[in-house]
């Protein structure tokens, strides 16, 4: 090895140690302690107010029934009354279903424009399914298809004959220059009238 392909070894660089945290590890585990007690206490209180709302809201769309001391008459009107309420509720809550629905699809499809736009969408590699006709054909039609499609009784059969007579054309003609040597003279040329 001579001086010129001397390299220096390569400088590593400076790896800082990270900063010591400011607090100990017993403080630490201490406030993490605090957080999880105010996160739960405030699922308590969320927790309470909901059923706090229900309850008010119960109560106002549903007094309590009274039916004592009621005729039938009166009691029928009651269960129509109930009737109609819970179909009208029934219908706002197919409603909001149908909102959900839509909003979830809608949401999916602007997923897929983001990925798209991203570029990191990646198609998936397609398998290579090796389907026969009828298979084929049964998957579009369904079981509409009664006859089955065989497509080599269609193709035309070769005999082989046909090929035999191909060859001894192929014979007869042979080399071109053969033939051109015997046919220069005029006998060639009487040959040719004859055939």
């Amino acid at each position: 090895m001579s001086d010129d392909d001397y390299m220096p070894p390569p400088i590593a660089p400076k790896v800082e140690p990270k900063p010591k945290s400011k607090i100990s590890a017993s403080r630490r585990l201490s406030l993490k302690i605090l957080l999880l007690t105010r996160a739960s206490e405030q699922l308590e209180a969320e927790k309470e107010v909901r059923e706090e709302n229900k309850v008010q809201y119960l109560g106002e769309n549903l007094p309590p029934l009274q039916l004592s001391g009621l005729e039938l008459e009166e009691i029928q009107k009651i269960c129509k009354q109930l009737h109609e309420k819970i179909d009208k509720v029934d219908e706002d809550r197919y409603d909001c279903e149908a909102k959900v629905i839509k909003n979830n699809r809608d949401i999916h499809e602007l997923n897929l424009k983001v990925r798209d736009l991203g570029g990191k969408f990646k198609k998936p590699a397609l398998r290579k399914v090796r389907v026969s006709a009828d298979e084929m054909l049964k998957a579009l039609f369904g079981s509409k298809n009664k006859g089955s499609m065989d497509l080599r009784a269609n193709l035309k059969s070769v005999k082989k004959e046909d090929n035999k007579q191909e060859k001894e054309l192929n014979n007869e003609v042979g080399d071109w220059r053969k033939n051109v040597e015997a046919m220069s003279d005029m006998k060639g040329r009487k040959k040719m009238f004859d055939a």
